[in-house]
């Protein structure tokens, strides 16, 4: 039981990191834009959308090869722990 709750661990804690830096990105993008707003007092609601948008796309490409080395290799030890489990009984 000790190993499900270490998968079950390590894969919320690998959620959280992997949706880390679009999030920050989107966060960072709609602070900026936000500013931008109060600043110059224009009040469109959508303006916020396009550039999260497009800040969280760009990051999520200039990751994408690190997302999957990390989600292959989750994938790698969860079949690993299964392949353990089947043995063990």
């Amino acid at each position: 039981m000790d190993m499900f709750t270490r998968l079950a661990n390590d894969g919320l804690w690998l959620i959280l990191i992997l949706s880390l830096l679009p999030l920050l990105a989107s966060l960072v993008v709609g602070l900026v834009v936000s500013l931008f707003q109060a600043l110059t007092q224009i009040q469109e609601q959508t303006l916020t959308f396009v550039p999260k948008i497009i800040a969280t796309i760009l990051v999520i490409m200039i990751t994408a090869g690190w997302m999957m080395n990390t989600l292959r290799e989750f994938a790698v030890n969860a079949f690993d722990m299964m392949l353990k489990i089947s043995v063990i009984r």
